[in-house]
C-alpha cells in the first residue's frame, strides 16, 4: 500500500522566508538544495518562496499556504532558509511554521540555512531556528548552514566547506528517515 502523503523517491524542498520575492537569500537556499539533491541522487527539487504568499499566511482561508505546508510535510529532505533580521529568523518564516502542529514536520530532514551580513550572526540558526525546527519533529542532523553576504557571488565556493563535513550525517539520516517510512507503509499494509 503507497502511502500519498510521502513521495516514493527523495525529494527535496526549499522554503525561502525572506520577505522580498527573488532574494538573495532564496538563491543560497535553491543552490543548496541542488546540492543535496545530487546528494541523495534525485532531481525532485521544489521551492516555496514564502514571499509570494505572505499575504494569504495569516488569513482564515489561504489555499497557497496550505498547500505549501502539506508539500514541506511530506518532504525528504528541506532546506529552510532566512536571512538573519534582529540576530533571528525572520517573522514571515516564524508565521508559516506556526501553521504546523505538533510533530507536523515529523520524519522531515532539515537543513537550516542562513544569511547575514556579519559571521557574529552565524548562530542565529542554532540558537533560534533550529529549536522550532526540532518541536516541529523535524530531523535536524547538521549544523546550520551559514553563509554571510560576502559569501553569496561564489555559493558553489561558499557550499563547498559544508557539503565536505556534513554530506555523510545528511545522506544517513535521509536514508533513515525514508526507511522508517517505508516500515511505516509496509507496517499499513499488513494491517
Amino acid at each position: 500500500m503507497t502511502d500519498p502523503t510521502r513521495p516514493s523517491a527523495a525529494s527535496v524542498v526549499v522554503v525561502s522566508g525572506n520577505p522580498r520575492e527573488g532574494s538573495r537569500t532564496l538563491a543560497a537556499a535553491e543552490a543548496a538544495g541542488r546540492r543535496v539533491a545530487e546528494l541523495l541522487g534525485t532531481g525532485d527539487v521544489s521551492t516555496i518562496e514564502l514571499a509570494a504568499f505572505a499575504g494569504e499566511i495569516l488569513t482564515a482561508r489561504r489555499p497557497t499556504a496550505d498547500d505549501a505546508k502539506a508539500r514541506l510535510a511530506r518532504a525528504t529532505v528541506a532546506v529552510v532558509a532566512t536571512p538573519v533580521y534582529k540576530a533571528s529568523y525572520t517573522g514571515l518564516l516564524k508565521a508559516f511554521l506556526d501553521l504546523y502542529g505538533p510533530d507536523g514536520l515529523a520524519g522531515v530532514v532539515v537543513v537550516p540555512l542562513v544569511v547575514s551580513g556579519n559571521p557574529a550572526h552565524a548562530l542565529a540558526g542554532e540558537v533560534h531556528l533550529r529549536p522550532v525546527l526540532v518541536e516541529l519533529g523535524a530531523v535536524v542532523p547538521t549544523r546550520t548552514l551559514a553563509l554571510t553576504e560576502a559569501q553569496l557571488p561564489d555559493l558553489g565556493e561558499a557550499l563547498d566547506p559544508w557539503f565536505a563535513r556534513w554530506a555523510a550525517p545528511l545522506r544517513r539520516a535521509a536514508g533513515a528517515a525514508a526507511a522508517v517510512a517505508d516500515a511505516a507503509e509496509l507496517t499499513g499494509a499488513a494491517l
